[in-house]
């Protein structure tokens, strides 16, 4: 019969889970929490296996914001084991507590997107720019909860869009801008300007995409967190908030695909 005694170092390094195929964060948040569980009962854990896995959680935005407080301060199992011993004294408290603390980052990460969430979420991701794909995740999180700040996020992501490929292709621009004098400039660098296409069906498509953005612009003038308001301000729904970041979304893929396609920009592996 196992001893219920925790031992300081762990007898057997658990080395069962493979490091070259860890694929979701929530895979990850999953392996994380058995490591953790093992460790805090005495049990055999990795402390390679609890590093690795916890700086992948903490280089997706999405599962940083939701981790516990304590795993971002906990560096290894050795710092851990110094935080969760004095805490609790048995076993079952110790795992009940782990559970309940990683219950917001499951919820989180269970979130199914939808087809189009993920293919414009995999096409950013290979934007060379962190803050770009970050903006998405971020829009698409808030979506219902802060319909107001979803849609700031849906322009911040499109301007990030267009000022990289910009910079990509050295025009300068001056920052305060409005994102559709930015989306115009970008445009043209990618051929994309209505008045560069003689076919009318094309030059209809291409006009439309610029109105988009401007009518982005003004939506989050008029219903985003972005200004002050008056008395009466006029409040955005969740439909408002998941069209802005919806069409938001769609263009800045298309930017960056058509990026890609002609070299462009520069993209990460």
């Amino acid at each position: 019969m196992r001893s219920l005694r925790p031992t300081r170092f762990p007898l057997k390094p658990m080395s069962s889970l493979p490091r070259l195929n860890l694929r979701s964060s929530l895979e990850c948040a999953e392996a994380l929490q058995r490591v953790l569980s093992a460790r805090a009962t005495g049990g055999g854990a990795s402390d390679q296996d609890y590093v690795e896995l916890r700086n992948a959680l903490l280089a997706d935005p999405m599962a940083a914001d939701s981790l516990p407080s304590w795993v971002r301060t906990c560096r290894d199992l050795e710092q851990f084991w110094q935080f969760i011993q004095p805490k609790f004294k048995h076993y079952g408290q110790r795992r009940e507590f782990i559970r309940q603390e990683f219950g917001s980052l499951f919820d989180r990460l269970e979130r199914t997107p939808g087809p189009a969430d993920s293919l414009v979420g995999q096409s950013l991701q290979r934007f060379d720019a962190a803050h770009v794909h970050a903006a998405w995740l971020k829009a698409l999180e808030r979506r219902e909860s802060d319909p107001e700040g979803a849609i700031t996020l849906a322009r911040t992501l499109l301007e990030s869009v267009c000022k990289h490929i910009l910079d990509d292709s050295s025009v300068t621009y001056d920052d305060g801008v409005d994102v559709g004098r930015l989306y115009k400039l970008a445009a043209k660098q990618l051929n994309l300007a209505p008045d560069q296409h003689t076919e009318p069906v094309f030059k209809q498509i291409l006009s439309g995409c610029a109105s988009v953005v401007d009518g982005l612009g003004s939506l989050r003038n008029k219903l985003s967190d972005a200004h002050g308001r008056g008395r009466s301000p006029t409040k955005p729904a969740t439909r408002h908030a998941e069209l802005a970041v919806n069409l938001a979304g769609s263009l800045a893929t298309f930017l960056v695909v058509t990026a890609e396609a002609r070299g462009a920009t520069q993209l990460t592996p």
